[in-house]
């Protein structure tokens, strides 16, 4: 067992809250019991994984994407007060760390990538971006074609590929998530090819006028592995049960 407030106050510390200028706030979004037995975690906290938690009496639902959006609809209905209706009834907390769970250089989301994708990473691409986009060498050069196999394997999805100049890609820029505006930081960098989870319909042009290669992976894809490495860590650092659960998503 954790008490509530001891996890919320570790979290903030651990993944340094307070550096961060969010578009929701990170933390504890909606207070259930005090005393925390078993976590369910996931990416989103969409009804689906509200509904699981209840299933496996969770005492709290941690998060990459939480709820209470900047410039959101401020009204409790609909789907919203079908969500916090679930948590406020069964007496869940809910916990979302968005940018530092993006940001932490270990159990972060492009930390994680980095190790799933077998990258080796050098840095950071971009010193203004908050979410902390790396770059780095793959462990062997790859064309377009075999990259593109390689990512689907890894992360059983097969990636949108929209091939660059050069024919064999060696270094790679990635930021998770909906990033794919930070592709000209990329080819600053003079990366190979640069891969994020969204695309818009700006970024085909960018990257064949650019002369880089683009890799949509999936937003939810690329965004997994934070908050299961997050999971894991909380098990390990306390007497406290933690699941991870997969709601799938194809975005």
């Amino acid at each position: 067992m954790i008490e509530r407030d001891q996890l919320v106050s570790y979290l903030n510390q651990l993944l340094e809250v307070g550096k961060f200028q969010d578009y929701c706030p990170n933390g504890l979004q909606v207070e259930g019991k005090s005393a925390i037995r078993k976590i369910v975690t996931g990416v989103t906290a969409c009804q689906a994984l509200l509904d699981k938690a209840v299933e496996l009496k969770a005492d709290a639902v941690l998060v990459h994407h939480g709820y209470f959006w900047k410039n959101e609809a401020p009204q409790v209905v609909g789907l919203k007060h079908n969500r916090l209706k679930t948590l406020l009834t069964h007496d869940i907390n809910l916990l979302a760390y968005h940018l530092p769970l993006d940001a932490h250089p270990e159990l972060g989301n492009n930390g994680q990538l980095a190790k799933i994708l077998e990258i080796d990473a050098i840095g950071p691409f971009s010193e203004n971006d908050q979410a902390r986009g790396l770059y780095g060498r793959l462990k062997q050069a790859m064309s377009v074609e075999e990259l593109s196999q390689f990512i689907a394997k890894k992360l059983n999805r097969q990636p949108l590929m929209i091939a660059g100049a050069k024919s064999k890609i060696e270094t790679i820029a990635w930021c998770t998530g909906g990033a794919q505006s930070l592709i000209d930081q990329a080819h600053l960098k003079g990366v190979d090819a640069y891969l994020s989870g969204e695309v818009s319909e700006s970024t085909y042009h960018f990257a064949k006028e650019m002369g880089i290669a683009y890799i949509g992976a999936g937003h939810h894809a690329t965004e997994r592995y934070g908050v299961k490495a997050l999971s894991e860590h909380l098990a390990e650092k306390f007497d406290v049960k933690c699941q991870f659960i997969d709601i799938d998503n194809p975005v």
